[in-house]
């Protein structure tokens, strides 16, 4: 069977074939990818990024010089691969860090981007939509790698990672324009738009906390009627005993005695080296007037490298009613959020132990 031949199956088959492999290569990407500090995830998401920028100055000469034929759908066709390999290791990699009831419009639109790259292989050919997706994924890819780089996350961090994703593109657009100055001239304006566009949108959600705070990801989260830590360095919680529908709640409930204590248990991953400050930062919901209000800020440091997550606690006197707690930088930028509901009881619940 010749490539010929090849093509013409591709060409009738293309929907399914394009459909299996991109489910096929979430579900390698969710067994494989787990840190967005590692080697591996690390060297593929660069694979991935030098592939899309090779097939785009390929194009870029092919059209320069009026070439076309089966070449050039091969190469749109692992463009499209890239490109949605890119987007499916960063919605793992991403959500992975994210609390969902704050990042979940961060993550819908990586999602609706994702599906939107499997339907869209017609507009690979517009230079413009290459290079806006080609910045959308160095920018993406930068906000975790260069917090990885300097052992740190925060504002400066991010606007330092955006400035070089601009100096990136810029550069890759003037070696573009030594290669095909013409066609490229003609769309400056509209890509200047978009490439800002992107820009403007991905700072607007990092500002508003809504991009969580990748590398850093809360690995376990609870509260607890006691957490002691052993000479060993065991954590030992109890808790009471939950049903099946208890995994379930939004809220779920914890029996304490008028006066008790709770602890609210964290363990937070970051890589190697990355010594930062977390804080958990304790609410209540006033009923009266429908608002969380601040009942304890707790600073604590927490030290990286432990694949299970740097483990740490506080705790707070607590009253009847509907609490959280948020899981924060320094910067206020939220790695998680434990919610539950207190009741005050008149007998101790019995409680069950866990060992971390």
């Amino acid at each position: 069977m010749d490539i010929k031949n090849i093509s013409s199956i591709y060409k009738i088959h293309e929907t399914r074939i394009s459909s299996l492999a991109l489910f096929g290569g979430f579900i390698f990407d969710i067994l494989t990818l787990r840190r967005a500090d590692t080697f591996f995830e690390n060297f593929w998401i660069i694979f991935y990024l030098s592939l899309a920028t090779t097939i785009i100055l390929w194009l870029s000469i092919k059209r320069s010089g009026k070439e076309g034929g089966r070449l050039s759908f091969w190469l749109f066709s692992i463009l499209q691969f890239s490109f949605g390999g890119l987007l499916s290791a960063f919605l793992i990699l991403y959500f992975r860090s994210a609390a969902l009831s704050v990042s979940w419009p961060f993550l819908l639109l990586l999602l609706i981007t994702f599906l939107a790259n499997e339907r869209l292989k017609s507009r690979y050919e517009r230079l413009t939509y290459q290079i806006s997706f080609l910045f959308l994924v160095i920018f993406l890819f930068l906000i975790f790698f260069v917090p990885v780089l300097t052992k740190t996350v925060g504002p400066i961090i991010f606007l330092v990672s955006g400035l070089l994703s601009l100096v990136i593109i810029r550069i890759f657009i003037f070696v573009l324009s030594r290669i095909n100055k013409d066609n490229l001239s003609l769309l400056m304006k509209n890509l200047r738009l978009s490439i800002l566009s992107i820009f403007v949108v991905l700072n607007v959600f990092y500002f508003t906390n809504v991009i969580p705070p990748i590398p850093l990801s809360l690995k376990q989260g609870g509260v607890y009627q006691s957490v002691d830590r052993e000479v060993n360095g065991d954590y030992v919680l109890k808790r009471e005993k939950r049903g099946f529908r208890d995994y379930f709640q939004l809220y779920p409930e914890i029996s304490v005695l008028s006066g008790q204590s709770v602890y609210a248990y964290t363990a937070i991953f970051s890589p190697a080296k990355f010594n930062i400050k977390v804080v958990h930062d304790w609410q209540f919901l006033n009923e009266d007037t429908g608002k969380w209000q601040r009942v304890s800020r707790v600073e604590l440091p927490i030290f990286g490298g432990r694949e299970r997550g740097y483990r740490t606690y506080s705790f707070v006197n607590v009253s009847d009613g509907r609490w959280r707690v948020n899981v924060l930088t320094e910067d206020g930028q939220v790695i998680g959020r434990i919610k539950f509901d207190v009741r005050v009881v008149g007998t101790p619940p019995e409680l069950i132990q866990e060992v971390y």
